[in-house]
């Protein structure tokens, strides 16, 4: 893909002069313009000033992800700050960088609030469930009720009875389970907690290691999933995942009920 570096280097110059220099240790006299100067940001980012010039100036070509990221850091910009950056320079997106997260904001949990009959929940690349709403509580599981590290999907799914008995199929809903979840701890960059889960539950489960030595890479993007509740009977569901703007290592999932006799029993459900 062919980029144009002039907005980049327009991106740079107005993230660089916006940059207050006392607070790097630089003396404010004789400088002429505001924030960093070309060769101060070329230093925090181990780059040539040369070459930082040159971008600024829409030459030098294209600069590779890991200059982006230390432009990124030494320019201090936020992480929506930091995907525009590579979007300018390269096109795309940067990698996923997993970090560790404790919870959401107000905001998301009352769009998961909002869900009247779906059940809606938010989970890290991990599989930890941060957040959730009523219906998923009711008719998925209560995550209240456990301990914060045992809200782990996959915890859940090779070590919960109740779990494994509510799918309809539980071997072909395990192996869709384990290999998305490879796919997301593979593109997060395999950080230390995905390990000491992974081995983990290779210790607990047989199931679980033969899944995770077979190397499958699936997706759960959307689908549905017909689920046995102990109260409702079977429940069918059409599942959907999103992306939370500004926080790629989250995705909200959403389950809503297929049909009208669906929203029935989870109304129902609701209702007792």
């Amino acid at each position: 893909m062919t980029t144009d570096l002039a907005p980049l280097g327009s991106y740079l110059r107005n993230r660089r002069t916006r940059l207050d220099p006392t607070a790097f240790g630089y003396s404010t006299e004789r400088r002429r313009t505001p924030g960093l100067r070309r060769e101060e940001v070329a230093q925090r980012a181990n780059i040539s000033p040369t070459w930082y010039t040159w971008l600024e100036q829409g030459r030098g070509g294209a600069p590779s992800a890991a200059v982006l990221n230390r432009l990124a850091e030494s320019l201090m910009l936020t992480e929506l700050e930091r995907q525009h950056l590579f979007m300018l320079a390269l096109g795309r997106p940067p990698e996923i960088r997993y970090r560790a997260v404790s919870g959401i904001t107000q905001r998301l949990q009352r769009v998961l609030d909002a869900f009247a009959t779906s059940a809606a929940i938010v989970k890290t690349m991990t599989w930890d469930v941060l957040a959730w709403n009523r219906v998923a509580a009711v008719l998925l599981t209560d995550y209240g009720l456990l301990e914060p590290r045992e809200r782990n999907i996959l915890r859940l799914m090779f070590g919960r009875s109740e779990v494994r008995r509510a799918q309809e199929d539980w071997d072909k809903v395990a192996r869709v389970v384990v290999g998305a979840f490879r796919a997301d701890v593979t593109r997060a960059g395999m950080s230390e907690e995905a390990s000491r889960l992974i081995e983990e539950l290779s210790r607990t489960s047989a199931e679980f290691k033969a899944l995770w030595a077979d190397t499958e890479v699936t997706g759960m993007s959307e689908g549905t999933k017909r689920l046995h509740h102990p109260r409702a009977g079977v429940v069918q569901l059409d599942f959907s995942t999103f992306a939370v703007d500004g926080r790629p290592e989250l995705a909200m999932v959403v389950f809503n009920p297929a049909g009208p006799r669906d929203v029935r029993k989870v109304q129902q459900l609701l209702s007792g």
